[in-house]
């Protein structure tokens, strides 16, 4: 398994300027918002909800924001009805994507997404069959030394916890856990006072796929001409970068 493009996109939303902080606060609100629709506003019981909340403040959005879009959420505030879609296809060099949007139009989203597609040469077509869905948890490397989880008897005592793969690379550790065990393995964490870099579902690919620099330059710009729309908010590929 291999985290892909997931920490330079991590690292990308942290030092955004101002021009693109709001589009991506407007991202964040629209997770925030499906998380506390689905179930519930209350961050100590809602799971789904306190990784977003992190998310949020991981990029510095301001506390009103994130109180607006879970209230949005719960209905107490009104918004446009935000849809959780999934779009797959065939992206540069024969890569395989999962979109995922969180929109208020279907057909703008659709149009956007096989837009970027048909760009670099791709289409729209299955691929979800390559893909199994898991608990992904990234950790900086300091943070990782900080935290001596980098030895055999930490990684036996995350093993413990939940952990299906530990996988490190040069930015830092990436720990892959069954959909069901990502919360336990997050507060098993936390309670070590141990920073995340994200802590989320993703689509995780069964196979990757090696690629030259020059395919790997060309899908780069496939994944930031994605993030440009308002409506895409993440991105799976079987692609390792």
């Amino acid at each position: 398994m291999s985290g892909h493009s997931k920490w330079a996109t991590t690292h990308r939303q942290k030092e955004a300027n101002d021009a693109k902080r709001g589009k991506i606060f407007t991202k964040m609100a629209n997770v925030i918002t499906i998380a506390a629709r689905e179930k519930g506003g209350d961050p100590d019981t809602n799971f789904s909800l306190r990784v977003a909340m992190d998310r949020a403040r991981a990029v510095n959005m301001p506390k009103d924001n994130i109180e607006k879009a879970i209230k949005r959420g719960t209905g107490e505030l009104e918004g446009a009805q935000i849809e959780e879609l999934y779009y797959e296809g065939i992206g540069p060099a024969n890569s395989q994507f999962i979109i995922k949007c969180l929109t208020d139009n279907k057909n703008r989203s659709a149009s956007e997404v096989r837009h970027v597609f048909s760009k670099y040469g791709g289409s729209l077509g299955s691929v979800m069959w390559n893909f199994d869905k898991k608990g992904v948890i990234r950790i900086l490397k300091e943070e990782a030394e900080k935290a001596e989880l980098l030895g055999e008897e930490a990684e036996l005592e995350l093993i413990d916890q939940g952990a299906e793969d530990i996988v490190k690379e040069e930015e830092g550790m990436t720990i892959y856990t069954a959909v069901a065990d990502l919360d336990k393995m997050k507060k098993y964490l936390d309670g070590k006072e141990v920073s995340t870099e994200s802590a989320d579902i993703e689509y995780v690919a069964k196979n990757q796929q090696e690629v030259s620099d020059e395919e790997k330059e060309k899908i780069e710009k496939f994944i930031e001409d994605l993030e440009e729309s308002d409506d895409v908010s993440d991105h799976y590929t079987n692609v390792n970068i």
